[in-house]
């Protein structure tokens, strides 16, 4: 039995042919399975400190206005041209993991490497497009069924979104709700208006950190938080973001997978995890964040690392879990068992190069300074 829904294709996405998105009050005290309410663990930022009971209240929206983001999907081998400047390409083939490459406009050819974004058969890419209005797919004799989406997140026509007049926060840890980083909730639904993948939740086992393999010094995170959420959504038909959280640069938190209405960032009003996407055989129960940028050759920021330390530890705390210890992570789908950190790197689970070699190195210094009270 698969341990994730398996999405329909969604049919409502413009294709051509190639020649072609004070948590707890009690202290840390709280039990794993333990009932969470809005009030309880998403709160607006008013100022408390971390063992402040502060609820969320309703302090209304603000609307802000995002640049839609337009997509071109083509399928085959081949040059595509679209009609405006594309922030990325995405790309997914079927067969062998290696052997398809992208060349955008007169450039060179790049090896398209799965990064973070795992599939079973073949592979995914997401490639920084530098604006490009043009790009040519080649793939080995044994790659097939290559389908690539142009994205364009930062130029396209305005859509307002209803952001929380306050900023939200997870215990002291701020984060950037899926309205305030722009996510279009349209991107989750069949073109039936049905839910492409079903929410399923089941209880917090262990916790996944991942690099995006995205460029590092970004100028607009938000923007490639909204690249990966169509790619992940769409291209992958995952029906939304694969992650629960995502962190960039300057430490800046961002809600991934959607929830729920009921306020409440990854959980549902009973404390258990929404299944997200981002670990194949190992996403139920299992809490993926993801830190913006490529990891192998770099360590993330400061910023960025202090963020993921906190967010973990808030959390851990809430959940019970202890960050340093070894546990058996059971597959609540399938009874698959295996011995593992509580706090894990993506490669513990496949055979992927996510996290990058640098991230994967300094887990150990998240795990203890996550555990530290």
């Amino acid at each position: 039995m698969s341990e994730t829904p398996t999405p329909t294709p969604s049919t409502h996405r413009r294709k051509r042919s190639l020649s072609r998105r004070g948590m707890i009050a009690a202290g840390g005290a709280v039990a794993a399975g333990a009932a969470v309410t809005p009030m309880v663990f998403a709160s607006t930022d008013s100022g408390e400190t971390d063992n402040s009971a502060a609820g969320s209240g309703d302090s209304g929206t603000t609307p802000e206005k995002f640049p839609a983001t337009r997509t071109e999907a083509a399928s085959g081998t081949g040059e595509a041209t679209t009609a405006f400047a594309a922030s990325y390409v995405g790309v997914r083939w079927s067969g062998a993991k290696q052997g398809a490459a992208i060349r955008l406009a007169d450039g060179d050819w790049q090896p398209l490497k799965s990064g973070c974004a795992i599939v079973e058969d073949g592979g995914t890419a997401l490639v920084a497009a530098q604006n490009a209005t043009a790009y040519e797919v080649k793939a080995s004799s044994d790659i097939d069924g290559v389908h690539s989406l142009a994205i364009d997140t930062t130029d396209g026509p305005d859509r307002t979104f209803h952001v929380p007049s306050e900023p939200t926060r997870v215990r002291g840890v701020r984060y950037l709700s899926r309205p305030a980083w722009g996510a279009d909730e349209s991107k989750r639904f069949k073109a039936d208006g049905s839910v492409n993948s079903p929410e399923k939740y089941y209880p917090l086992q262990i916790i996944t950190v991942h690099h995006t393999a995205t460029p590092n010094d970004d100028p607009d995170p938000a923007a490639t938080v909204r690249a990966i959420y169509e790619m992940h959504a769409i291209t992958n038909d995952w029906g939304d973001i694969g992650y629960h959280f995502l962190i960039d640069e300057a430490g800046n938190v961002y809600e991934g997978r959607y929830s729920g209405d009921d306020g409440i960032p990854a959980f549902n009003p009973d404390g258990d995890l929404v299944t997200g996407f981002h670990s194949v055989g190992y996403n139920s129960g299992a809490l993926g964040i993801a830190l913006l940028g490529t990891l192998g050759q770099q360590p993330p920021t400061d910023a960025a690392k202090a963020s993921l330390i906190r967010l973990i530890k808030v959390i851990s705390r809430f959940k019970g879990l202890d960050p340093q210890a070894r546990v058996t992570y059971t597959n609540p789908v399938n009874g698959t068992k295996k011995d593992t950190n509580t706090v894990g790197g993506h490669r513990d689970y496949f055979a992927t190069e996510c996290p990058g070699q640098v991230m994967y190195d300094l887990l150990a210094e998240v795990r203890a300074a996550a555990a530290r009270r």
